[in-house]
């Protein structure tokens, strides 16, 4: 049997960093982590290929030479997830679709032979079972969700790390809290399910085996979700750093509450995990009850500074448009960025995601406008019925945009960010010094000699070279990133002065 797995292409957005990754000489962030583990869930004669088409196109011949196809995607994939389908249907295969977009979407699907709704630790093996006593069903999910001692080891080799920016891995899925618009507690459940300590080891040799060095990308949506095992992890993640002469650097997603427990963020700082992103969504106390997100209600500000103390970066979320958002909520939410120093700040507008609590409760309330959202937040859409005039809404969240990327006001938090994370040694890197050279021309000719905002990036530079000389990998990076966002509000029409 041979099985070819594709990974549909994402548009334009924040997380594409389309404009950043050409400085480093690559094509995409992440490897698509769900179909090498759907790989490894096959029976190891059958053969697979995989294509990502955020780094390849797809071609007839890829097509041709499998007998099924498999495809998964999110939301924001769903364009690309579809041509896919149309063109491999259209090539006489058989098309089996996974993936969050196919579990959660209120739209028509496309023609698919196979459906699989939720994870598929048990329902691929009941599959590949079926099709050899050839009673395969069209529709595939499991009665409840699966332990992760279920999910075997990615199958890494199926990419060539060269296309990369970084690396993935999973530990755990689900998370505690009921925040009303977060589709991720009803895909997996609000009971946080991890791997074992082993399990996650075993990853780190494989990726460790292969060749991988520099950012490790821990994608749960929320990494302290299960509190208890995370610090049961650490101790073993940080001997096995120590081990391997620190050959991974750490990046993941947490709840804000992380800032209450020094004792985890002392053991994090200890096992090399070097950026975190928060979902702070907005400082109005008002709003974030409405979004039942009680774990942020607080001294926010404290927070991030209290995480930042420890040496990990912070990145964050941010979100316009909720019933209790006041007048003033674009000047509060820029007045936040800048003090927190937090330099990747995504700003979005609420959109309501189909099955969450907030589409539910707009739903009750009529003001659903019948569309399903687009996955992409930063998008100037919504689709419900705002409180606030959605003009103003619109013209608000785009002064947000235009003033938080402007190269000074960026620069400016770039600068903050890491004085605030000062005392950390330089992290693990993943290209020679002749790839850095190359990098840092690129930057220094787009930014520093074609780009309107050079000015302020040679006064970015200036100072962070006296100040931080032994991080420059970050002040570049930082440095690309910023462009990225401001050739994406160009994109979307919002302007930016220099």
């Amino acid at each position: 049997m041979r099985i070819l797995l594709v990974n549909p292409e994402f548009p334009e957005t924040y997380w594409s960093f389309r404009h950043a990754l050409p400085f480093e000489g690559r094509r995409s962030l992440f490897p698509p982590l769900g179909l090498m583990t759907v790989s490894s869930l096959l029976p190891n004669s059958w053969e697979r290929r995989l294509v990502d088409l955020n780094v390849c196109t797809l071609k007839d011949s890829d097509i041709k030479w499998a007998d099924m196809v498999f495809v998964t995607g999110m939301l924001s994939q769903k364009k690309s997830l579809h041509q896919v389908v149309r063109r491999s249907k259209g090539l006489g295969k058989k098309v089996v679709l996974g993936g969050p977009y196919v579990t959660s979407t209120i739209e028509d699907l496309p023609d698919a032979d196979h459906l699989f709704l939720g994870e598929a630790e048990t329902t691929i093996p009941q599959f590949v079972s079926d099709l050899a006593l050839g009673t395969e069903k069209r529709s595939y999910k499991a009665p409840e969700r699966p332990p992760l001692s279920l999910t075997p080891c990615p199958d890494f080799g199926l990419v060539d790390f060269k296309n990369y920016s970084a690396m993935s891995i999973q530990y755990s899925r689900g998370c505690p809290f009921s925040c009303e618009f977060c589709d991720i507690i009803e895909i997996y459940g609000r009971v946080p399910r991890t791997k074992s300590n082993q399990q996650v080891l075993a990853e780190l040799d494989a990726l460790l085996a292969l060749g991988w060095r520099g950012l490790l990308f821990i994608v749960d949506d929320n990494f302290i979700g299960n509190k208890k095992n995370v610090r049961q992890l650490m101790p073993h993640l940080a001997e096995w750093q120590r081990k391997h002469g620190y050959p991974f650097s750490f990046l993941t997603e947490a709840s804000v509450n992380l800032a209450d427990d020094e004792d985890l963020l002392r053991q994090m700082q200890g096992a090399g995990f070097r950026r975190v992103f928060l979902g702070i969504e907005t400082p109005v106390e008002e709003s974030l009850k409405e979004a039942q997100k009680s774990q942020n209600r607080g001294n926010l500000l404290n927070s991030v500074k209290r995480i930042q103390s420890y040496g990990i970066e912070v990145m964050a979320g941010f979100i316009v448009g909720f019933d209790n958002d006041p007048a003033d909520i674009f000047e509060r939410q820029i007045k936040f960025i800048r003090e927190s120093a937090i330099p990747m700040a995504m700003v979005g507008l609420l959109n309501a995601l189909p099955d969450t609590q907030l589409w539910k409760r707009l739903e009750r309330e009529g003001r659903l406008l019948g569309e399903d959202a687009s996955g992409n937040n930063t998008v100037c859409t919504v689709n419900f019925v705002t409180k606030m005039d959605v003009q103003t809404l619109i013209a608000g969240y785009q002064s947000i945009m235009c003033t938080i990327y402007k190269p000074r006001e960026y620069y400016q938090r770039a600068l903050d960010s890491m004085k605030r994370t000062s005392h950390v040694a330089p992290e693990s890197l993943n290209y020679s010094f002749m790839k850095a050279v190359t990098a840092f021309t690129r930057v220094a000719v787009k930014l520093g000699v074609i780009d309107s905002g050079r000015g302020e990036f040679w006064r970015f530079f200036l100072k962070s070279f006296r100040e931080h000389r032994n991080r420059m990998p970050e002040l570049l990076r930082l440095a690309a990133l910023g462009y990225h966002f401001r050739k994406l509000n160009e994109s979307f029409g919002i302007p930016l002065e220099v």
